[in-house]
């Protein structure tokens, strides 16, 4: 099996991905026998982290080097870092922007000086960067902010290791630096309400990693599908067992280093399974992928939640949850992408209007 087949089936595991975060999200009573199973599809973050960061060092290498990879297009570090975050904040920005205005605006209306945003500065940060999740452990969208925090580092990082390729070991060091964060107290008393996002810092870091194998088209190795298996199987029993012997007594940084191993060898093991899948599920499962943003932010305050109070049941539940929140997000989706569209036809107009303004003669009969 070729590394690539994790940029093929890209958007089919983002899919994959947003349905075990909606599935873990959805409440189920925790003396279910299935409970430790459905808390499994908090992994699902690890590999929207995971996937993202592959994808950076694509995006990253054809701004560097130009498309063909020899040099010849490519831009300074400068200009690629500018547009780095022009692309990937563009994606990103605009329906958070919407959607934190409408839940964040809404609950301070409902609870004036109460809640994540106590007053007006408060507000106006929660709508911008969700400021609340770094200042008071708000969770609602925390997924959005860390990938927001990331982003920021990821071109330097991308950079450091293009040239020094033995930095791509420091996701190893930001695992002791997780571990730090949580029993270190000289960490843990000032960030240690930020554990759920430092104990994902290093997937995302090894997913840019894995985006040079990929980019390469390098091969897995002979046998690596059962070492893949065992690695998937112990992971999978080390998390369940210990949300066997109980969910509260143990921290739950334990559980999301194991994450670690398990979201790549599961990654790659899904990567086979689609490969002899249908055309029409992949294509289903590349729908969602697309659309995966839109959904993570719509399902629960303004879906999960209100359906909540009918306590239909875990799988009833989901499926609501499910056909209520695709097509919203993908409204919410499109909405924005036209509008975006919009905003960069103009905003080229008027640039090469003032190009072509530039050019012209300064003499008319010249």
């Amino acid at each position: 099996m070729n590394y690539n087949v994790l940029s093929k089936y890209r958007g089919e595991l983002m899919g994959l991905a947003i349905l075990f975060v909606v599935m873990f999200h959805v409440w189920m009573q925790q003396s279910n026998f299935f409970f430790p199973l459905r808390r499994l599809g908090n992994v699902g973050v690890d590999m929207f982290l995971f996937v993202s960061g592959m994808g950076l060092w694509f995006s990253w290498m054809r701004s560097r080097l130009g498309k063909s990879l020899d040099g010849n297009g490519g831009m300074p570090i400068s200009k690629s870092a500018v547009r780095f975050f022009q692309r990937r904040y563009l994606r990103i920005y605009p329906v958070w922007f919407v959607v934190a205005s409408v839940f964040y605006i809404g609950k301070y209306l409902d609870n004036p000086g109460g809640g994540y945003s106590p007053d007006i500065p408060n507000l106006i940060a929660n709508i911008l960067f969700n400021w609340s999740f770094w200042r008071a452990d708000d969770l609602t969208f925390w997924y959005v902010p860390a990938t927001m925090m990331l982003y920021l580092f990821a071109p330097p990082y991308m950079e450091l290791i293009r040239r020094r390729p033995a930095y791509r070991w420091l996701p190893v060091a930001f695992i002791v630096f997780a571990a730090m964060v949580q029993y270190v107290p000289l960490f843990h008393n000032n960030v240690g309400h930020l554990e759920i996002f430092f104990s994902r810092v290093p997937i995302f870091f090894l997913g840019i990693n894995i985006g040079k194998y990929v980019m390469e088209g390098r091969q897995l190795e002979k046998g690596s599908t059962g070492v893949l298996l065992i690695i998937f199987a112990l992971s999978t029993w080390l998390c369940l067992r210990l949300e066997y012997i109980g969910h509260s007594r143990f921290p739950l940084f334990m559980e999301r280093i194991a994450y670690i191993p398990l979201t790549v060898s599961a990654l790659l093991l899904e990567c086979k399974l689609l490969a002899v899948c249908p055309h029409s599920l992949r294509k289903c499962l590349s729908f969602l992928g697309t659309i995966s943003l839109e959904i993570y932010l719509v399902h629960i305050e303004f879906v999960l939640r209100p359906l909540g109070e009918y306590r239909l049941g875990y799988c009833l539940t989901t499926l609501c949850v499910l056909l209520i929140s695709i097509p919203v997000a993908f409204v919410l989706h499109w909405s924005i992408s036209m509008l975006t569209r919009g905003v960069e036809v103009v905003i080229n107009r008027k640039k090469n209007k003032k190009n072509f303004s530039v050019n012209l003669p300064s003499h008319p009969h010249t």
